[in-house]
């Protein structure tokens, strides 16, 4: 299969391929997202065999208006509504109850499908031209960090995809955050640059799923793309090193003679022996969010036996990034 590559004044033509049964990476806010319409079956097929993705893994559906939400859902929860007028368009995915119009293909086979209204102007305008709500789940190969530019589709999937959409840089980084509308009280599957503290202020009490933190016991059923035990890896393998800055660097030096790197802060690099990668301030979780994913991209070419990411202790503000180190890291974590 020949890949177009298009400008982002091409958005007609990447909805007259999605209208045609095609499958096309298109940017986001967020991360660039594999395309197709959501009522095609043998698209959404292909985008899991692009991909190599597990087909109970659900798919996020992406809107270009909060009119498109009826054609989706059975039913719309009162604090859904209060969350999509504070903050959609933007960065926040919502599972509610589906209706029949959306395909088991769509869901992994789940009552409930997950839904996005993306505040990127690129993916908007070629959803609203293609007429039909798109799943878009992350264009790379399923387990590998996510892509947050051009170049990143274009390695992962050219010759298996009908076109990829050049938007630049993602602005956040980091794919969205994740909520189960599906009880009294929203939960959240997977952090993103919408905080547990900014939902709380907008609908009184949020849950964080245990799934966040701990290591999935391989049977609960997966409510939301990024809950996988292994998940956003290089290929290079990777453990997460929790400690100061003294420790960590303490830490990876005394391992500088067995071919090993660093995925580290900047404030890391100056006492490092080794070779390394920067994600970003140890003080500007913003960045750390943008950098990561180009980050774990770039230490594969080091050529190192083994990573050592550097993690702070966890907070409020930087849970997202913590959640894609530690699945990259398959929950091996030391603690110093």
């Amino acid at each position: 299969m020949k890949t177009e590559f298009l400008s982002e004044d091409q958005t007609k033509r990447a909805a007259e391929i999605l209208k045609g049964g095609g499958i096309v990476a298109i940017p986001t806010e967020t991360v660039y997202g594999l395309a197709a319409s959501v009522y095609d079956k043998n698209a959404i097929k292909a985008i899991f065999k692009a991909k190599g993705r597990p087909s109970d893994n659900p798919l996020i559906v992406h809107i270009s208006g909060l009119e498109d939400i009826e054609n989706i859902v059975s039913k719309i929860p009162e604090n859904a509504k209060k969350l999509a007028e504070k903050f959609w368009p933007g960065p926040l995915t919502m599972i509610m109850p589906k209706n029949s119009k959306i395909p088991k293909e769509v869901t992994g086979g789940l009552d409930s499908v997950a839904i996005r209204y993306p505040a990127n102007e690129i993916s908007r305008r070629i959803i609203s031209q293609a007429g039909v709500p798109l799943v878009a789940p992350s264009a790379n190969i399923s387990g590998r960090p996510s892509p947050t530019k051009f170049e990143h589709v274009v390695n992962d999937l050219n010759g298996k995809i009908n076109a990829v959409v050049d938007g630049g840089e993602c602005a956040v980084g980091l794919e969205s955050t994740v909520v189960s509308m599906l009880s009294d009280i929203p939960k959240i599957l997977r952090p993103g640059k919408i905080s547990a503290e900014d939902i709380k202020k907008v609908v009184g009490a949020v849950e964080i799923d245990k799934s966040v933190f701990e290591k999935p016991n391989g049977f609960e059923k997966i409510l939301s793309p990024g809950m996988k035990y292994k998940h956003y890896s290089p290929k290079t393998p990777i453990k997460m090193v929790i400690g100061d800055a003294c420790k960590y660097a303490e830490f990876v030096n005394t391992h500088r003679n067995e071919d090993i790197g660093a995925l580290c802060f900047d404030e890391d690099i100056p006492f490092l022996k080794v070779p390394y990668v920067s994600y970003g301030s140890v003080y500007d979780t913003i960045s750390q969010s943008r950098n990561l994913f180009e980050a774990l991209r770039e230490v594969d070419k080091l050529d190192v036996k083994i990573l050592y990411a550097h993690y702070k202790e966890i907070d409020s503000l930087s849970l997202a990034v913590y959640n894609r180190l530690i699945r990259a890291a398959a929950f091996c974590v030391i603690s110093l």
